[in-house]
């Protein structure tokens, strides 16, 4: 990493691909503004870790679904870390339903927590990430924004939306931001637990590299395109799922 300071704020990383992604850039020179909305305890364990590397950070709680909210973590991530220059859209979840079963509210909460979140976030960001002249957003996808989901409607279409906003703004914020997106596969996080447990040696014959990914292979990627070394890279998809994007 360059030698001038760099502060990322990475949503919802109290566990998972956020956790590991804070930990990665972490070891890559970041001081670290971990967001969780209910797991305090989880997120102050990703602090401890982030400072025993070196490096500043502080858990700050907030509902990215809420533009109030997200102004607010912005403004405490500023304050307390003295800038920012990176941006991990990471905070989302999953849920399934066919169509004619999908509640509407559910469709809502999906494109709230998924799409508006990293929207306000990104909105909220750029005063900072244009004030340093240097800035990195990577939005965290899936390979349902490709694939489409027979179950899922609602969790395809919003990770989708998050492509065409991560092409849109990367045209936008150029030359001095960029902007790229990753499509994670199966991974093996909480979130996934479940139907790793049911259906692990299914999924694993359907992956040309045989191997539901760890968290760390997903964060590797994430923090390459948040360093220098991925300085020509913007509006780009990377897949990050084992070739699964094939099938």
């Amino acid at each position: 990493m360059p030698a001038i300071k760099r502060v990322a704020l990475v949503t919802g990383s109290s566990r998972g691909i956020g956790a590991a992604t804070a930990i990665k850039l972490a070891e890559q020179g970041c001081d670290i503004a971990i967001n969780y909305l209910s797991n305090a305890d989880q997120a102050t364990f990703v602090v401890k870790k982030i400072k025993a590397l070196g490096q500043s950070a502080v858990s700050i709680q907030a509902d990215v679904s809420d533009f109030r909210q997200v102004e607010s973590l912005i403004e405490q991530t500023v304050n307390r870390l003295g800038g920012l220059n990176i941006l991990v859209n990471n905070a989302g979840y999953t849920s399934h339903g066919k169509l004619d079963v999908l509640e509407v509210a559910e469709w809502h909460k999906m494109i709230a927590v998924t799409l508006n979140a990293a929207f306000y976030c990104s909105k909220s960001a750029l005063p900072h990430l244009k004030k340093s002249s240097w800035g990195r957003i990577v939005n965290v996808a899936s390979l349902r924004a490709m694939t489409g989901s027979e179950h899922g409607a609602h969790y395809a279409s919003a990770k989708a939306g998050l492509i065409g906003l991560t092409k849109s703004l990367a045209l936008e914020l150029a030359p001095k931001i960029t902007v790229n997106a990753i499509s994670p596969g199966y991974t093996a996080t909480d979130m996934n637990k479940k139907s790793l447990i049911e259906k692990g040696d299914q999924i694993r014959a359907k992956i040309p590299l045989r191997h539901v990914a760890e968290a760390g292979e997903i964060a590797d990627v994430i923090a390459f395109l948040c360093s220098e070394r991925a300085r020509y890279i913007t509006g780009e998809t990377i897949n990050v799922n084992g070739g699964i994007y094939m099938r």
